[in-house]
């Protein structure tokens, strides 16, 4: 056990969770958050103290909530281990790229999402969406950061590509490794406030959380110049403290984010498809070939562009089921 000074609202603790303590359990019991997930064990953090611990809780059934990033737990001091996952104000997850059948989270508790791409060829509005999708479900504040706006002449058209998904989308092009410009951001990193960051591989957010600490604890690696490859070292899920008083919990790099029960997010970010798909004439439309499609009307007219029916389309499809991609990348 490793002594600290932080204290529990310091780590995010709020009436939410508190309320869900009963008296008697407080007797014995004490409240840790998870900061980090590591292959067998995770690190807790508590008032005045830091610990790892096993992860696994007596008692549960494989289909119950296990510790991911970021949640509460009710740690009980006589028997030495937690005894349950206090209940989420959110939880991020998708299906799990082992098994499509499954899910897997994330990261739980957040307060912002700071979606995460870079201004070169790498960009992609299809992958901005996906995890847009994945932020208006759980209804979490997402912002967009582009990153790297120092390697192009450019950065404004890749904002504006970022702003057109979705109206009054907030959107922050930044150098990465310039304090002063990546100070923009910690408007949403104040005290107990806990900022998630999802991307891809290779698009920065380590550097953006090195800049953001004033550290280089967190290892990143070179990315080609040419061509923006790269990978990111993120192994494991974590959170790290700021000294504004927040807390960035910086994800591995996701090569593949398969949507799982996000019907409503999508309805959101697509919320354009939704209204003028009730206007059909068939309740079942499938947008295809029936007559009286409202959105093939809307395409027709270019109202709607095929490309975003596409990419609404095939999320559509892919949230009602498991989805094979071959170990493919995705858009």
């Amino acid at each position: 056990m490793t002594p600290t000074t932080d204290t529990l609202a310091d780590l995010g603790w709020t009436a939410h969770f508190s309320e869900q303590i009963s008296d008697e359990e407080a007797q014995h019991c004490h409240p840790v958050r998870v900061m980090a997930v590591h292959r067998g064990k995770i690190a807790v953090a508590g008032e005045g103290s830091r610990d790892f611990v096993s992860p696994y809780i007596p008692g549960a059934q494989p289909t119950d909530d296990h510790p991911t990033v970021g949640d509460w737990l009710l740690f009980d001091d006589a028997m030495g281990h937690p005894i349950r996952v206090l209940q989420r104000i959110n939880l991020f997850k998708r299906r799990s790229p082992a098994d499509p059948r499954k899910d897997q989270m994330i990261a739980a508790n957040v307060d912002t999402v700071f979606i995460v791409a870079s201004c070169n060829q790498d960009f992609s509005v299809a992958r901005l969406e996906r995890y847009l999708v994945l932020a208006r479900e759980v209804g979490v504040q997402p912002v967009v950061v582009l990153t790297k706006s120092d390697l192009t002449d450019t950065p404004e058209t890749f904002a504006a590509a970022a702003r057109a998904i979705e109206p009054g989308l907030l959107v922050e092009t930044v150098n990465g490794r310039d304090p002063a410009d990546v100070a923009r951001l910690a408007a949403w990193c104040g005290p107990g406030k806990t900022v998630a960051f999802l991307g891809s591989s290779g698009v920065g957010k380590s550097t953006l959380v090195n800049t953001l600490r004033g550290s280089d604890s967190i290892a990143t690696q070179a990315i080609r110049a040419i061509d923006g490859t790269g990978r990111h070292t993120t192994t494991v899920r974590e959170m790290h403290r700021l000294e504004q008083g927040g807390w960035l919990l910086d994800l591995p790099g996701m090569r593949e984010l398969q949507l799982s029960e996000a019907a409503s997010g999508i309805a959101e970010v697509f919320d354009d498809f939704t209204l003028i798909a009730q206007e059909c004439r068939f309740s079942d439309c499938s947008h295809r070939v029936e007559p009286g499609c409202a959105i093939q009307a809307a395409i027709a007219a270019g109202t709607l562009t095929p490309e975003r029916f596409d990419r609404w389309r095939r999320l559509a499809a892919e949230e009602k089921g498991p989805v094979s991609t071959g170990g493919r990348r995705r858009s």
